[in-house]
């Protein structure tokens, strides 16, 4: 009887590697996300989804029965990680939690996928349904974006952005410590991928979380084995939450130039800049005039025709510059951008994000145009695709994503030109691969 189990396991495992799905990719500049020097005339083997083997061409030993696409002239890079966006509340310029639906978060995550976006974090707008969405997808190879998810976030009660369309009941409202432990205790229940607490007070229009209550939810998320990231305004509010053990600010600070002792205070904890949002930034007064980008196709094809008839009208741009902030609000772009170069420069984590998701913050698209704004911002293209990559990997612990090299997932992008360049070569995309999955 032993000897017949071992021939039957025998026989299995050589099934087993018969039907492998085994994918051959070659001729390409390879990009692979650490940084390093590309690789000319690259080559990936990739087995169910996973790579096999990277290098040089030269070296490559095609496998029996694979798939080989010649790439010849083309470059590849890992998708683009993006840890800060939000899922299914929207549909058009609407946001409304009746709307977090299957379909309509299935729709935006292949929406992202179209764009080169292969994972995106959804920070704390999501109903449960995104639990069981994440639990399908890590059950096999998925073939659109992969979710991460800070579940619902949190802020004080009536605190911002409760008051913002669409968004009452979004957030957990917390009064007391007490609160704040039953409520992380339950995302930790949900294993979310990381805690998101909002930390502003709308240019003081809204209410603001309490310090104590923020240093709280740091301390019961980490003691859950939690990462947490804020939206913060402010370079106090930063610099205090990053003394409390913060892990990630969610948005760049807005107010003032960043200062030493929060760069010390970063380094020191290990803490990143999650996300600069600069798409953010500029989402928010940008719409007030005629933009070029209305008659691109690459920004037409991912929104409907009512909100591209919304954008050109005038009654939309003027309802956008009547905004009483309106003025300030490029000075705060300008602001974000000078933070961020000067955080990279001192040695602080870059990661990235870009806020889309809400009305007029389009996903996809705002994601290829948030690279763009961070080399305008001082960074190289290099630094930019390491952040959007390896970085924001990195940031989730996500160990088997952001490059690509053995043992890592294919999720990658090929492009018709260099992106080293210039980043906007970043969308000329030709394939997408999520999982292996050509999408």
């Amino acid at each position: 009887m032993p000897r017949i189990r071992v021939f039957i396991a025998v026989v299995a495992l050589a099934a087993g590697n018969a039907f492998a799905e085994t994918i051959v990719l070659d001729g390409f500049t390879l990009i692979d996300g650490t940084g390093r020097t590309p690789v000319p005339n690259a080559a990936l083997i990739i087995v169910d989804g996973k790579i096999e083997w990277a290098g040089p061409q030269a070296q490559l030993k095609v496998p029996a029965g694979a798939q080989v696409s010649h790439l010849a002239g083309k470059y590849v890079m890992p998708g683009i990680i993006n840890l800060h966006g939000h899922l299914g509340n929207t549909v058009d310029l609407t946001q409304d939690p009746k709307n977090f639906t299957r379909e309509n978060v299935e729709r935006q995550l292949k929406l992202y996928a179209s764009y080169g976006v292969t994972s995106v974090v959804s920070m704390g707008t999501d109903q449960d349904l995104i639990f069981q969405m994440r639990a399908a997808q890590r059950a096999g190879r998925p073939h659109e974006t992969r979710i991460f998810t800070a579940g619902r976030g949190f802020t004080g009660v009536g605190g911002y952005p409760t008051t913002a369309q669409g968004m009452k009941g979004v957030p957990f409202e917390v009064a007391s410590t007490g609160d704040v432990a039953r409520d992380v205790g339950h995302l930790a229940d949900q294993h979310v991928d990381v805690v998101k607490i909002w930390v502003d007070d709308h240019l003081g229009r809204e209410k603001k979380i309490p310090l104590d209550l923020c240093k709280a939810i740091i301390a019961n998320a980490h003691q859950h084995g939690l990462k947490v990231a804020a939206h913060v305004f402010y370079l106090e509010d930063a610099k205090a939450l990053v003394d409390a053990g913060l892990d990630g600010l969610a948005h760049s600070v807005r107010d003032k130039p960043v200062d030493d002792a929060l760069i010390a205070s970063m380094k020191k904890r290990g803490a990143f800049q999650e996300a600069a949002t600069l798409t953010r930034e500029e989402s928010v007064f940008v719409f007030g005039k005629p933009q070029p980008m209305l008659e691109d196709p690459f920004f037409t094809r991912g929104v409907s025709p009512v909100v591209l008839g919304n954008l050109k009208s005038s009654a939309y741009q003027q309802k956008v510059a009547s905004d009483p902030d309106y003025a300030k609000y490029p000075g705060f772009l300008e602001t974000a951008m000078r933070n961020l170069k000067k955080l990279s420069d001192s040695g602080v984590r870059i990661g990235f994000g870009t806020d889309s998701g809400p009305p007029a913050r389009f996903q996809g698209y705002f994601e290829q145009w948030e690279l763009e704004l961070m080399t305008q911002a001082g960074l190289t293209p290099m630094q930019v695709i390491t952040a959007a990559t390896h970085n924001a990997a990195e940031f989730l612990k996500a160990k088997d994503l952001g490059t690509l090299e053995r043992g890592k997932w294919a999720d990658l992008v090929v492009l018709g030109k260099n992106p080293l360049d210039d980043i906007r070569n970043t969308r000329t995309i030709e394939t997408v691969m999520i999982a292996g999955n050509r999408i």
